[in-house]
């Protein structure tokens, strides 16, 4: 078989709910018996199930006849060396693109949708057909891509952590977040359910999902509090329409990032003011913590990967040196 290339096409691959399920409960049947027990239909997992690996044959086949294929699941990503001439194909959802990108140096990822019916992919433009007139474009440097900024929170230990989402600094379970933060000449000291720092590729999702409803909560106790504080009569409190507001999301290559601090909640000791704005090369965002335990950073949603955020450590969050690279 000629090749088109001796260089490595890493091929990222995620299981389905269904496999997940079957290494928790050991059997097929097993899975079937909880998920049935639970009222849950097991045929649309056993359907995504055999599409996710129709689409994976398909996409192992069409790439190995363009060159060197390593599959590799994404629970192995953290350990896996990639090298700075690999193409890497990613077949799964969008958190999957997002999982790969923070563990590369600029390589090409091109996103593959295994269910188009199931999963809308922005960040997934093709199919396994695709792959043999998208990849040998790839090699040859003829495919256009798209820039994105990463974040990168460094430690005042030497531990760093990149997000291509968003980076949480906060607490481990649902208690509250003690720290001080500062941003630019303001600083203050807070207690929260933890902050979130956002990229433009990461601002479609959990940052919307708190700006959302921020604004939603604020406009509706506008029309349900007099501006004393008290409940307003029942009879002089029209109910507000709540409007989605200004849209969240910036672009994926902006030269900043956001954050936003999550139910900060002010006392005699902590403020509440210092709770939304950018983080830029000039200014960057920096927490001093002030939990003797379970103060955790982590990206992009993954918790098992983070850095402890205890008493004495401090952290900045800046724009990160590289940048991910998305083959359109």
């Amino acid at each position: 078989m000629q090749r088109l290339t001796d260089n490595k096409i890493v091929l990222v691959t995620r299981p389905t709910r269904l496999a997940e399920l079957v290494a928790r409960f050991n059997t097929v049947s097993q899975a079937r018996f909880y998920l049935e027990h639970q009222g849950a239909d097991f045929q649309d997992y056993l359907r995504e199930d055999e599409t996710y690996h129709q689409a994976l044959v398909k996409t192992q086949a069409g790439l190995a006849q363009l060159g060197r294929v390593q599959a590799i699941d994404r629970a192995f990503l953290p350990n896996f060396v990639f090298t700075p001439q690999d193409t890497v194909v990613t077949l799964g959802q969008d958190g999957l693109v997002a999982n790969t990108l923070k563990y590369l140096h600029g390589q090409p990822v091109v996103g593959v949708n295994p269910d188009p019916g199931r999963w809308d992919g922005k960040l997934l433009p093709f199919r396994a057909e695709d792959l043999g007139k998208i990849v040998p474009e790839v090699f040859a440097r003829g495919r256009p891509t798209r820039s994105v900024t990463m974040a990168k929170a460094s430690l005042n230990n030497g531990q760093v952590l990149y997000a291509v989402n968003d980076l949480f600094v906060g607490p481990k379970s649902h208690a509250s977040a003690r720290y001080r933060i500062r941003s630019g000449d303001a600083s203050e000291t807070q207690s929260s359910s933890g902050v979130i720092i956002s990229t433009g590729l990461g601002s479609s999702g959990w940052l919307k999902s708190l700006l959302t409803g921020a604004m939603a909560i604020s406009q509706s106790a506008a029309g349900l509090f007099s501006r004393d504080g008290r409940r307003a009569p029942a009879n002089a409190r029209p109910r507000p329409k709540v409007s989605p507001g200004p849209t969240t999301e910036f672009a994926w290559d902006a030269d900043y990032l956001l954050f936003t601090v999550r139910e900060p909640f002010p006392t005699r000791t902590t403020g509440a003011s210092l709770v939304f704005g950018r983080v830029t090369a000039e200014s960057p965002l920096a927490l001093a913590s002030q939990m003797a335990e379970n103060g955790v950073i982590f990206s992009d949603g993954i918790e098992k990967d983070f850095l402890e955020f205890n008493s004495g450590t401090q952290a900045e969050v800046t724009l990160a040196e590289r940048k991910g690279v998305l083959v359109n």
